[in-house]
């Protein structure tokens, strides 16, 4: 089993910066492919970013490419997502995961992720 704490959420003005973090515990001996979420109010969980267990492969959703970068440090055990010029319509709630152990790369599909998160809000006013 491995947890998952999301940090670095926020409310920042249309054009600025957050940080998330992704802070993994408990079974971290595993390495995990791991991606990022988020979920707008009255909208479905859709996909950000995801990263492989050994940070080499990356992949993006069409609407965060050029903006958003997916990264990890495996000896702190944390997933991070640097989003740059942040739009009104990136407000959401953030969440991490984690795929089972033994996958090397990401995915955009919710349901390959079976470790989750409680999330972080991002505000971005206009």
């Amino acid at each position: 089993q491995v947890q998952l704490v999301e940090s670095g959420g926020g409310l920042v003005q249309a054009g600025g910066s957050l940080r998330l973090s992704c802070a993994a515990s408990g079974r971290t001996s595993s390495r995990y492919a791991m991606g990022w979420f988020r979920q707008a109010p009255g909208k479905e969980r859709e996909f950000v970013a995801a990263i492989s267990w050994g940070g080499g492969s990356k992949s993006y959703a069409e609407f965060v490419k050029g903006r958003f970068t997916i990264s990890r440090d495996n000896a702190k055990n944390t997933v991070y997502l640097q989003m740059n010029s942040l739009r009104p319509e990136d407000t959401a709630v953030y969440y991490c995961a984690a795929r089972p152990p033994g996958y090397y790369s990401g995915s955009d599909s919710r349901t390959d992720y079976d470790h989750w998160g409680p999330g972080t809000q991002v505000n971005v006013s206009s």
